[in-house]
């Protein structure tokens, strides 16, 4: 057996269920796979996926893409690749409460929003706010990663980015409206989020186990789509007590699993898709233009 680590990109979801699935129903094991699956809050998120990947505490990482795109820009540069793409569709937006009468993101000028402080999250959203005729002016907070979903809840903040499929269900469980902005609904082409990393030389060293381990990864996602019920129940198991208590899990992966993409493209990075985000963030500043000639993102363990 040979033990692979992977950095979840936070604490147990439905995005991970996959990973849970093809864990527990042996489907690594199938594959002389081990898989350890690092969670952040043993950390209290000190250390990103990506950091913990360029550092070698992990063989894998779940994060945006735009963690790919850093890693390899950054002053050390770190030669990673997108592997997997855990939805084929992006299931984030920007959400406020409907109770703050937020109608549209141009209201969001001088609002308050909590940042993830990712990459380019904040120029992000400001863009959105200006493709809604806004002017882009946002008092952006930056609290405790884990907590920032509650600031929004608490009233601490006007606005924040969440994944509908988690953050979403847990309000409809709660009885509490949402107003949502998605990117593409703003001239936005948002990436693919989230994926699955690794160092581009560990894919070419270990081609052979890292084709395993997507082989039965993509065999987790495909058997939480057509069996959500027992989804469901697995995804129990690993979530903490305050999600199990707060989020409605079967309606979570009703919702998620027709987006974990079908036996031909489960997993699968459109290079159209791709260069359509990459080109907007040089287009708009936010990148040099040598990431346009980069390899990002692989298709090749499929």
């Amino acid at each position: 057996m040979r033990t692979l680590r992977l950095a979840l990109d936070w604490t147990p979801n439905v995005n991970h269920i996959g990973f849970f699935i093809a864990s527990e129903l042996g489907f690594y094991t199938e594959q002389g796979i081990d898989l350890a699956l690092l969670n952040p809050k043993d950390d209290n998120y000190a250390l990103t996926p990506g950091k913990k990947l360029e550092l070698g505490m992990a063989d894998f990482a779940i994060a945006p893409f735009e963690t790919v795109i850093s890693l390899n820009n950054k002053t050390n540069p770190v030669q990673a690749v997108a592997i997997y793409a855990i939805l084929q569709e992006d299931l984030s937006c920007i959400a406020s409460l409907k109770s703050s009468a937020i109608t549209s993101p141009k209201c969001l000028d001088g609002r308050s929003y909590a940042s993830y402080k990712a990459r380019y999250e904040d120029h992000i959203v400001r863009e959105m706010i200006k493709n809604d005729g806004g002017e882009g002016q946002l008092n952006i907070i930056y609290p405790e990663k884990l907590g920032i979903w509650n600031t929004l809840l608490s009233g601490e903040a006007d606005s924040t980015w969440i994944f509908d499929n988690w953050e979403g269900i847990e309000a409809e469980t709660k009885g509490l409206e949402l107003q949502k902005f998605n990117l593409a609904a703003f001239r936005i082409p948002y990436g693919y989020s989230p994926v699955v990393l690794a160092k581009k030389e560990d894919v070419v060293k270990h081609k052979e186990l890292y084709a395993a381990f997507i082989q039965s990864t993509r065999k987790g996602f495909l058997y939480a789509r057509s069996n959500q019920q027992h989804a469901a129940e697995i995804l129990k198991s690993h979530v903490s007590e305050y999600d199990f208590n707060n989020i409605d899990l079967k309606k979570s992966i009703a919702f998620t699993a027709p987006f974990f993409g079908e036996e031909l493209n489960a997993g699968i990075m459109s290079p159209e898709r791709v260069q359509s985000f990459v080109q907007w963030l040089v287009d708009h500043g936010l990148e040099h233009g040598k990431i346009l000639s980069q390899s990002l993102f692989t298709n090749e363990l499929f």
